[in-house]
């Protein structure tokens, strides 16, 4: 499957920002998908995900009650709604796919993902 970012950009502190992630080439509903983060200097780190029907989501908790992810299958697209941005989640933000484990069980390593989009940058100003 091909990941394409976009929606990412400019925010100031407090204001909220929505990156998409759409696919093509394979059957998006059969990959549970993830959101991943990284700064200037910083690993790769995990954000999100959600199951393959969208109905379970885990998140990390340096972003839990402030970033939510939802899909739309029938769209072949993932969001990642950013609320209350901070200076320090500025970073490029990366989707991916993964088929590994049960629906329910969201992936967070990022050699658990097979396919990854080209990343979108969000920067926030204070």
């Amino acid at each position: 499957v091909q990941l394409v970012e976009s929606g990412g950009g400019l925010a100031q502190a407090g204001c909220p920002l929505r990156p998409s992630c759409a696919a093509s080439g394979r059957i998006f509903s059969n990959y549970k998908m993830g959101w991943f983060g990284q700064a200037p200097g910083k690993a790769r780190e995990f954000v999100g995900g959600i199951s393959r029907s969208g109905e379970t989501t885990y998140y990390a908790g340096f972003v839990k009650d402030r970033f939510t992810i939802s899909r739309d299958n029938a769209k072949v697209t993932m969001y990642l709604h950013m609320n209350s941005l901070k200076p320090e989640d500025a970073a490029v933000y990366y989707c991916a796919a993964s088929e590994s484990g049960t629906d329910f069980n969201i992936p967070t390593r990022t050699y658990l993902y097979k396919s990854w989009g080209q990343g979108t940058q969000v920067t926030v100003s204070s």
